[in-house]
């Protein structure tokens, strides 16, 4: 990529336009037509070589011929126009140009030399784009759009910014209540990445959350600059990574022309960053309104309420796997909940209310209120309108408002969750926006959202982690032009000098020399053969452990000797409480990283590791540590040490 410093202020202009220019007809009209219906208050211009007018505006013959420099363009023509075109709105002193047009790096060598001359004629002058759907601003109502779309103004809400057109557009025809603010799809990202966009709209106060759909980044210390500066901001970044298969990652190599990565690495950066990973889009759209609603959620405890035994149940089940918790109801707060109910209800969390109370608001309020003082970090109320045509909602309503009414009274987090999306009506949603309630579809859904929440909220509250070591090129060993396997006794040797232990222990090459030094040792001894292509050595036969004679060792070694003319004898240490597998590599994108995981003969079955980009602190290595399955071991199983 070939990027251009980005002029701030020309970027400013074009994400937040006050006058827009249009080029070309097939989705220009769109731009032009969807504007004025979001009710844009600016100047729109139309520009066409050959046609008089285009949705009623009069066509000027060039960007040269336009009354002023517009603050934004939107570029629908064929590549090679478009060049034409960004050159003279760079001239003109444009805000910034958003290309529809297609047919640049995307296309192959003969396109990137197209791209690369678009970022040349373009200069200073900001370029979202190639090869892109486009940019919504539902706050200022400028639509630079080819297409219909499901957006609706707003004056403060979540951000997406995108590599994929198409699902952009999915997510602006959501139904779901995320109050969306701007939509940005990047394509190729010629001059302007993602890390671009996130530090501009960091700059506008009314976004209060931001999304990401990734194929892939461009420049990896720019994202974790803009990453920790919505740290700093407190603003929450929510991520849809694609590409944890190899098929995938081979759609976005050439989908956008940018690689993706290795996906473990993506997970490790995105938690260095305080950045919440969602695999699904109703994930990531579920995720992002609760953020935009009630934002980070500084501790883990919630309440739920519904009417049904099941339903509580089937809360009780699915937190389980996750850092939330359905705390018990202190004595004291058990009884005054029950005050409101009567004797025929006993108050638990999750709370089954009963159907006593249903349908008048009062008497849910009181009880609501009484669960809530409790002071939860979020309370749910269940509540699935019917939604059948002709259904009356008014008793559903009236369980939403009491909720509104508690969770005002209690000064807390309340959320109104329907568990089928056809089950929360539109509404219901825009009455729970209204009252601050968080209007959330799906049990699960709801509570992995929660869960996201919580896990920002104690990322915001740690310090920032030091800046990655950008990766730069590494020399191959010299004189070989090729990197080489260190042997078992070599490693140990490199890492003892770094200050690890490691256990006594001999290079030996005969059986003689092997039952000698093991003598210094003292028994009992390991022997194992030794070689850089041994790496597997105890379904190979190398490795004998628990030799308590000299005989033994001696045998060891004659077994061994059709593997290896050289041997290891080394001190027998005592039984680990569990093993563990400890390693560096290095990533061209990611740089330097440190694996950790379940080692041993079972390190391949077990699969369990985590990996953490570098430089790293003790702090982090704990927590990824006590995040492994084995942790339970380490924490002492069953009366192990």
């Amino acid at each position: 990529m070939n990027k251009t410093c980005v002029n701030k202020q020309r970027f400013a202009r074009l994400l937040s336009p006050r006058s827009i220019a249009v080029f070309g007809r097939k989705g220009a009209d769109y731009a032009i037509r969807e504007s004025r219906k979001m009710g844009f208050q600016g100047e729109i211009w139309v520009v066409h070589p050959t046609l008089d007018q285009i949705e009623g505006l009069p066509c000027y013959r060039s960007a040269n011929d336009l009354p002023e420099a517009p603050d934004a363009a939107y570029v629908a023509v064929n590549a090679q126009v478009a060049i034409e075109i960004v050159a003279d709105l760079n001239r003109i002193g444009c805000g910034g140009a958003v290309l529809y047009a297609s047919g640049f790096s995307e296309a192959g060598p003969q396109g990137a030399l197209l791209q690369q001359a678009l970022v040349e004629v373009a200069g200073e002058m900001p370029l979202i784009g190639p090869n892109c759907y486009g940019v919504i601003n539902c706050i200022d109502r400028a639509v630079l759009w080819p297409d219909q779309h499901g957006c609706r103004p707003l004056k403060r809400g979540v951000a997406v910014i995108t590599q994929s057109g198409n699902i952009a557009l999915n997510i602006t025809m959501q139904q779901r209540g995320l109050p969306l603010a701007f939509m940005v799809t990047l394509g190729n990202q010629a001059s302007i990445s993602i890390a671009d966009v996130m530090e501009a709209l960091l700059d506008d106060g009314r976004v209060s959350a931001i999304g990401l759909h990734i194929e892939g980044i461009t420049d990896l210390a720019a994202f974790a600059s803009a990453a920790a500066r919505a740290r700093e901001l407190c603003i929450p970044v929510v991520a849809l990574k694609t590409g944890r298969s190899q098929a995938a990652a081979k759609i976005a190599l050439s989908h956008t022309g940018s690689m993706t990565g290795a996906d473990a690495l993506f997970d490790a950066l995105f938690s260095r960053l305080a950045i919440v990973r969602m695999d699904t889009l109703p994930q990531f759209i579920e995720t992002l309104k609760l953020l935009a609603i009630l934002g980070p959620l500084k501790g883990n405890r919630l309440a739920s309420m519904s009417c049904s035994g099941g339903e509580a149940g089937m809360m009780a089940d699915l937190i389980e796997p996750l850092q939330m918790v359905f705390p018990a109801l202190e004595e004291a707060h058990q009884q005054q909940v029950e005050a409101t109910l009567g004797d025929a209800v006993q108050s638990g969390n999750p709370l089954d209310y009963h159907t006593f109370i249903w349908g008048d608001q009062a008497r849910l309020s009181e009880t609501f209120t009484a669960m809530m003082s409790a002071q939860f970090d979020a309370t749910i109320l269940l509540l699935d309108w019917p939604s059948y045509t002709g259904a009356d909602p008014t008793l559903w309503d009236r369980a939403m408002n009491a909720l509104a009414t508690a969770a005002q009274r209690n000064q807390s987090n309340g959320i109104v969750l329907a568990s089928l999306d056809e089950c929360m009506p539109p509404h219901a949603i825009d009455a729970c926006m209204r009252q601050g309630l968080a209007p959330m579809i799906g049990l699960d859904l709801c509570l992995r959202a929660l869960d996201a929440a919580y896990r920002i909220g104690c990322a915001f509250a740690q310090p920032q982690p030091e800046p990655l070591l950008v990766p730069t090129p590494v020399p191959t060993t010299i004189g070989t032009g090729e990197s080489r396997v260190l042997d078992e006794w070599q490693a140990k040797q490199l890492l003892q000098g770094y200050g690890l232990k490691v256990p006594v222990g001999y290079l030996v090459k005969s059986a003689d020399e092997a039952a000698q030094k093991a003598a210094l040792v003292g028994f009992p001894v390991v022997v194992k053969a030794v070689g850089n292509q041994l790496l597997h050595k105890t379904e190979l036969g190398g490795v004998q452990v628990g030799l308590q004679t000299p005989e033994s060792v001696r045998d060891a070694v004659a077994m061994m000797s059709a593997l290896s003319d050289q041997y290891l004898v080394e001190q027998m240490a005592a039984k680990p409480v569990v093993e563990l597998i400890i390693g560096t590599d290095r990533d061209p994108q990611f740089g330097p990283y440190l694996l950790l995981g379940a080692g041993g003969v079972l390190v391949e079955l077990l699969r369990d590791s985590a990996i953490i980009l570098l430089p790293t602190s003790r702090a982090s290595v704990l927590k990824a540590v006590a995040g492994l399955k084995i942790a339970t071991l380490l924490n002492g199983y069953r009366g192990a040490p």
